[in-house]
């Protein structure tokens, strides 16, 4: 396990978490917009588009990287697409990252909640 390794999982984990946050911003907005005269939608659209499209790059080089079963990657996009569990998707990628970077400094971390994909590997 290497340095690049959390930090694929790092760089996911950070951009997993601004696109949570600007998903709920964007949610907001639409509700704005349907009950008074601000309209910030097309702005916060465009933002919230760019940071789900760079969410959907870091999950594929996350899963290059770690080499994640098929579930991990898609219960992590599920996750995106679910308003507020961005949020907990986020802290599963904490413990996931902290895990690797133990791992690349050559100490025992904390099991990850419901990782069996890990274990297989003999991580």
């Amino acid at each position: 396990m290497d340095v690049k390794t959390a930090s694929a999982v790092r760089r996911f984990r950070l951009v997993s978490f601004v696109e949570a946050v600007s998903f709920v911003v964007l949610l907001a907005a639409s509700v704005l917009k349907r009950t008074t005269d601000f309209n910030a939608v097309p702005v916060l659209g465009a933002v919230h588009g760019f940071l789900f499209v760079l969410f959907c790059l870091f999950l594929l080089d996350a899963w290059n990287r770690t080499k994640w079963s098929l579930g991990r990657p898609v219960l992590y996009f599920v996750l995106s697409v679910i308003p507020f569990a961005g949020f907990y998707a986020e802290r599963l990628l904490k413990a996931e990252e902290e895990r690797w970077v133990a791992a690349a400094h050559g100490r025992k971390a904390q099991e990850v909640p419901g990782d069996r994909d890990e274990q297989a590997v003999g991580a």
